[in-house]
Formats: structure tokens, sequence, C-alpha cells
């Protein structure tokens, strides 16, 4: 069996559930991840949330709640080449994103290694990045 991701889902809380969901819907659109899953808090008798992800499946929940994570968080995208990863950073920043490290190298984690970091509305560092060549 073939396994494409190596984690099966990573949620947490944000402030602000309805601009958290507005900035994630443009931000994360040039990776090819969108919105597949909405629970309202109706639903759920407490707390509303959304999944990100493809194909049906969500990897990437957030949601409202009472606020159990402390400080900030870093999530990094797997994008399928530079151009992604540029498509990325412009939309998150067209998002209301701010600049976090622009795209670019960063051989010191190895020579082919291309990301951008944007924050995120609540401050967390939202990566893509491409591990191949150009």
């Amino acid at each position: 069996m073939s396994v494409t991701t190596r984690f099966d889902h990573i949620g947490f809380v944000v402030s602000d559930l309805a601009r958290s969901k507005a900035f994630y819907n443009k931000a994360l659109a040039p990776l090819g991840i969108g919105l597949v899953m909405e629970v309202t808090a109706e639903m759920t008798g407490g707390h509303a949330h959304v999944g990100y992800g493809s194909e049906n499946r969500p990897y990437f929940c957030i949601g409202n709640g009472d606020g159990w994570l402390r400080g900030r968080l870093h999530v990094a995208f797997s994008a399928p080449d530079r151009k992604s990863v540029d498509a990325y950073y412009q939309a998150a920043l067209a998002a209301g994103g701010v600049n976090n490290g622009a795209p670019g190298l960063r051989p010191h984690y190895h020579a082919n290694y291309y990301g951008a970091f944007v924050l995120d509305p609540d401050g967390h560092n939202i990566e893509a990045c491409c591990h191949m060549p150009e």
C-alpha cells in the first residue's frame, strides 16, 4: 500500500473562523487544496470546524472553540513545483497574510528546498515548499 502523506490530519483552533476560512480558501487554492468539509456547532453540539484537503479527504482543519492552542504553529504544505510555491505566496498575501519569508531557495535545509512563508490571520507560520530541482 502506498502512502502519500505522512500524517492523517491536523486541526487547531483559530480566533475568528470566518476570517481564517476566507484566508485559507484563497491561500491554499494554488496548491490544489480546497474546502472539503464543514461541520456546524449544531452538528457537534459545541464547536464548528472546517476541513481542507483534496479528493474529499480533509487533512488540514481549523475551528472555533476554547483556546487550547498556545503559541504559534508552523504547517508546511508540499507543492508540486516552484511556480506553485510562488502562486501560493501571492494568493496568501492577497488574502491578507503577512510575509514571513518570500519564495526562494533555502539551501540550509537542502540544495533544492524552495519555500515561501506567510503568517495567517492568527500569526501561524504557513509554508508551501517544493523539494524538486527547478
